[in-house]
């Protein structure tokens, strides 16, 4: 059977013509040499990052990355961001901070609707970009070093400031899956843009994440267990051949109702038992993970190339 003329043509361009359907082995790793690490979800105040601390402590499982403040930075005073930048620095996990203005928070409702949806979570216009970059400056002089980024033009914009000093050289931008990066081409994209990870759409298969993997060098945040109201799946099964396939990559844990859980008036307790059940299942997938492939290695906990905050 003779070559596909239009795959022939990405790959010309340095774009896998198809997805990697062999699941190859991956050639790439973290800086420590390891395959793969932990990523918790929803550390939206001091009390949950206190509950995933002593979580992690009992079950002796390392957490690396935590995705804080997902209701926005911008809701919690200045001495609840210091508390958790100091816990964080004290035990050396990289807090990834997600600073508040976002499309909801003004007139950008459309993104709210059904169709308007599609739009995507992007920043309108300078004044809400200004107020975006105004909350990161706000973030770093409290010594957080991580932060999330879900519109490439904010990306873009960031990583010139890093470039020229106008932030610490020593900070790491995620890209959320809200930006919707799903391909290839998406993620070497927002690799030269500046992402130090970017997590992809959580329901593309694991030939596509092999795909991805071939053209970037970053790691890649993988959900594998994500909110009710995202589809609800569970992909605790596939850790072992995404750290086979894919590494370096973090598993991201995330289970669920909705994303109405990182609102500011949901109670402590329920935040909290999630919390503590996604540690737990970052001890499962390692277990599953060296039942198949001994082989593998999960990072130490508080590696030394984490954005770890600097109080």
């Amino acid at each position: 059977m003779g070559r596909d003329r239009t795959a022939d043509l990405l790959e010309k361009y340095g774009i896998p013509g198809t997805d990697a359907f062999d699941l190859p082995d991956s050639p790439k790793r973290f800086p420590d040499g390891a395959h793969y690490r932990m990523e918790i979800s929803g550390i939206e105040r001091m009390s949950v990052l206190e509950t995933v601390v002593e979580e992690r402590k009992r079950r002796g499982v390392p957490v690396h990355k935590l995705i804080c403040t997902v209701c926005g930075a911008t809701l919690l005073d200045k001495a609840e961001l210091r508390a958790m930048a100091e816990l964080g620095a004290e035990e050396r996990m990289e807090m990834i901070m997600t600073p508040g203005p976002r499309p909801p928070w003004e007139t950008g409702r459309m993104v709210a609707t059904p169709s308007g949806a599609l739009c995507g979570m992007r920043l309108r216009g300078s004044e809400q970009l200004r107020q975006y970059v105004d909350d990161v400056l706000r973030l770093v002089e409290l010594g957080f070093r991580g932060f999330l980024v879900w519109d490439e033009g904010a990306l873009s914009l960031l990583s010139k400031m890093r470039k020229k000093g106008d932030l610490p050289k020593n900070v790491k931008f995620k890209v959320s899956v809200f930006a919707g990066q799903a391909n290839p081409a998406g993620i070497k994209l927002v690799e030269e843009l500046g992402a130090n990870t970017a997590n992809p759409a959580a329901d593309i298969s694991l030939p596509a994440f092999a795909a991805i993997r071939k053209v970037c060098d970053i790691p890649l945040d993988i959900h594998t267990y994500i909110l009710d109201d995202f589809g609800g799946f569970c992909r605790l099964w596939d850790a072992p051949e995404f750290a086979r396939c894919v590494a370096p990559c973090y598993f991201k844990i995330e289970q669920g109702p909705s994303m109405a859980l990182y609102k500011p008036w949901v109670g402590d307790g329920e935040l909290k038992k999630i919390a503590s059940d996604r540690v737990k299942y970052a001890e499962i997938m390692h277990e599953l993970v060296q039942r198949k492939y001994p082989e593998l290695v999960l990072s130490e906990h508080g590696v030394k190339d984490l954005a770890i905050p600097q109080p």
